[in-house]
């Protein structure tokens, strides 16, 4: 844990905040709005349940107290609809933006939604804000932006070409927030998130993220698919890293303020490494999986290879990921083995 970070949630603590939460229901939304509670904040959360889920609401409420969860207030909503938008942020001191559609293939398959959600979503939401005068706003952006940029590892200032719709929507989303800030003097921070895991992660669906299918399907001694040769690598980052990168930019200083930073760990895991991971860590929680991998076909629009300099997070943030991935694993992995059985 970081110094900046404890001084952060001290000052929660002591002075109380009104946030809301698009997304609530989701796997990151979900995660925040329980470390919100957990401090005592006042938070409103909006979501439609596209992709997000009632039970990820009710787990949050079992992990707090009465009077935490009393100090929630949900919306059911759209954020493709701008008035539900500014229903949502109405009275709120701070904005934390994870409503999207996510993964690259469902945005190949369909870019038209995708577009529609995670763009023209992101701008009534930056909108609302805006005339709600909120005391800061913060987005979820993407690794994706990199697009096929070469260096590793990734720093904010070099992108290349996207790769899919996605990727393009949240680009996008980094354009109307450095607008909205020159135009209308609307600050914002975003935080491009690299392969973000953890409990209350969808392991179910043709869109679910690596770890949690692969736990899932270890777990049921499924077959498992490893897409292209294995040595396809990513830097995976902690839910918990996320909560903690999404309060220090909620309450950044002045000169971190119109910014995207790196979400991450500087670090690169290979699936085929990943495998062994989770196979382990499996192992340590009383699952035994003896299968080896099936190897498929490379999946489009994936990158090769992904790691994150976080150098400028630290820096202007105080930004420290407190968990690699072998302890995220550690941490989350009992929630995977006692909800997927």
């Amino acid at each position: 844990m970081t110094n900046r970070y404890q001084e952060i949630k001290d000052t929660l603590l002591a002075d109380p905040r009104r946030w809301l939460v698009t997304g609530c229901a989701g796997f990151i939304g979900s995660n925040l709005l329980e470390a919100l509670l957990r401090l005592n904040q006042t938070v409103v959360g909006l979501d439609d349940f596209s992709t997000g889920y009632q039970h990820n609401l009710d787990e949050v409420q079992r992990l707090t107290s009465p009077e935490q969860w009393a100090r929630f207030t949900f919306i059911e909503g759209d954020i493709r609809d701008p008035q539900t938008c500014a229903r949502a942020v109405g009275g709120v001191d701070h904005v934390l933006h994870e409503a999207a559609l996510g993964s690259v293939p469902r945005s190949l398959n369909d870019p038209a939604t995708t577009n529609a959600v995670n763009v023209g979503g992101q701008l009534n939401m930056l909108i609302a804000a805006r005339d709600a005068q909120v005391r800061s706003f913060v987005y979820a952006a993407s690794s994706s932006t990199y697009g096929d940029h070469p260096d590793l590892p990734k720093v904010e200032d070099h992108i290349g070409k996207p790769l899919s719709p996605y990727a393009v929507t949240k680009y996008v989303n980094e354009l109307y927030a450095d607008v909205f800030a020159r135009a209308y003097g609307f600050g914002s921070i975003g935080l491009r998130y690299f392969n973000v895991f953890g409990q209350r992660q969808d392991p179910d669906g043709a869109y679910a993220a690596v770890i949690p299918k692969w736990v899932a399907a270890m777990i049921r001694d499924e077959e498992l698919v490893i897409n292209g040769d294995g040595q396809t690598s990513r830097d995976f980052c902690f839910v918990e890293n996320v909560v903690q990168a999404n309060l220090l930019a909620a309450l950044a200083q002045p000169e971190g303020m119109n910014q995207v930073y790196n979400v991450a760990c500087n670090a690169r895991t290979s699936l085929n490494d990943l495998f062994e991971h989770l196979r382990a860590t499996l192992g340590q929680n009383g699952v035994t999986y003896a299968k080896a991998p099936v190897h498929g076909d490379f999946r489009a629009g994936d990158v090769r290879h992904s790691q994150a300099d976080i150098s400028k997070a630290h820096s202007l943030l105080g930004y420290e990921p407190a968990y690699n991935i072998l302890q995220g694993l550690e941490v989350s992995m009992p929630w995977y083995t006692q909800f997927l059985r």
